[in-house]
């Protein structure tokens, strides 16, 4: 395929051209076979072209391809809606919107929450990931390659660093960094509301300390801080659980969704308390693809499937292979090329190391294109690019997953 007339600043880390798949299974214009362990970044928790939300998006298409809901609205929206207040495990009503992007979420809270409060100042850690529109950049945890030559930024925002096991930061650390923000950047009453993920994507598949989430709950509600949780990667099962946010302990204010909401399909949202989704004017939230016929049909079949059974089974099985592999490889002579293992469930990241300990970004480089030579699709994550983070479907086969990682140990064994 020509990438003539495509912009250069989008990186590809695969050059290939995909023409079909179907469950962890794709295939190039060339007819090569690949397993998937990339899930379109972490929206196909139900894999490719999944059979009751092809069929749910086919019938949709036949009745109603478009209507603006905001202008004419159709029967998908609010029954998705309702679908979410039951799937979501808060304790409140749940209200919200539909958007078509995880960033566009994000952007539509930080409106939210400004309304709200009376407040703009936003703190956010380091890390994390939110978007690539001009206000996420700024929510990012990191600069490149995404705040480079865009200038001033929307803000205030302040980072703090990010407590997990995973990170070595502890929660008194955390905590540490809370009192010298507060004491040396900015006073508590100017702060909108603080946005975490539950579980870092694209810093490296690292989970959240449970008791500094703990903290957060009862900072902001001491203070009247919205607490945003960011839940677009981690989200509809991929912990093994709905949400990651369970596993904290606590409930987010306002909960920011989307990848494999709608089993690949344009959908996300922004939801929590109804007082906040209420706080701007009629005419402040909506757009003119959001919550397209189509997408809500998408995410209705999709939600049909994730019942806690299928999440926790689905989660068990790819959890189970992933420890054993990890824990098979540090018995080998190439053990050395391995780091940690991050993450919870089935969202996990494993750490590339250079002979000499430090990141292993250029081994990373390497064992992407070994892997797709050899038919495997891998993912990179980290501050140095050197986390693989595993995203094959929840739903894929066994015997698909087990050839999956024999490719990747054969390329593990070749890094050495």
């Amino acid at each position: 395929m020509s990438h003539a007339h495509i912009s250069q600043s989008l990186a590809i880390v695969h050059p290939i051209t995909l023409s079909h798949g179907c469950n962890a299974e794709v295939w190039d214009t060339d007819g090569k076979r690949y397993i998937d362990f990339v899930g379109g970044i972490g929206v196909l928790n139900l894999g490719h072209c999944n059979p009751q939300v092809v069929e749910a998006v086919r019938e949709q298409a036949g009745r109603l391809t478009h209507s603006a809901f905001n202008a004419v609205p159709h029967a998908g929206y609010g029954q998705l809606m309702e679908a979410l207040d039951r799937f979501i495990p808060v304790s409140y009503p749940l209200s919200g919107m539909l958007t078509n992007s995880g960033a566009e979420a994000a952007e539509n809270a930080l409106k939210i929450v400004r309304a709200a409060t009376g407040r703009s100042a936003v703190i956010a850690f380091d890390g994390g990931f939110h978007g690539r529109t001009l206000a996420t950049l700024n929510l990012n945890g990191k600069v490149a390659p995404y705040k480079q030559k865009v200038g001033n930024l929307p803000g205030p925002v302040y980072h703090l660093p990010y407590p997990s096991a995973d990170t070595g930061v502890t929660r008194e650390q955390g905590l540490q960094a809370m009192d010298r923000l507060f004491s040396v950047e900015i006073d508590k009453s100017e702060v909108a509301c603080i946005i975490v993920e539950a579980v870092q994507g694209e810093g490296g598949f690292l989970a959240l300390d449970p008791a500094f989430a703990q903290d957060l709950r009862r900072f902001c509600d001491a203070h009247g801080i919205v607490l945003i949780i960011d839940e677009i990667q981690s989200g509809f099962g991929r912990t093994g659980q709905r949400f990651a946010f369970s596993r904290l302990g606590i409930e987010p204010d306002l909960l920011l969704l989307g990848k494999s909401m709608a089993g690949g399909l344009p959908l996300a949202a922004v939801v929590g308390r109804r007082e906040l989704l209420d706080a701007l004017p009629k005419g402040g939230l909506g757009g003119t693809y959001s919550g397209n016929p189509l997408g809500c049909a998408a995410a209705l079949a999709t939600l049909e499937q994730m019942s806690d059974a299928n999440l926790s089974g689905w989660g068990e099985q790819q959890e189970g292979v992933i420890l054993e592999r990890y824990r098979r490889w540090q018995g080998m002579p190439w053990s050395g090329v391995l780091g940690r293992l991050n993450g919870v469930g089935a969202m996990r990241g494993i750490e590339l190391r250079a002979a000499d300990g430090t990141p292993g970004t250029a081994r990373m480089a390497v064992l992407l294109a070994a892997a797709r030579e050899q038919g495997l699709l891998l993912m990179p994550s980290g501050k140095a690019r050197h986390v693989v983070r595993l995203l094959a479907p929840l739903t894929i086969e066994r015997a698909c997953l087990e050839e999956g990682f024999d490719i990747f140990e054969r390329c593990l064994a070749a890094l050495e």
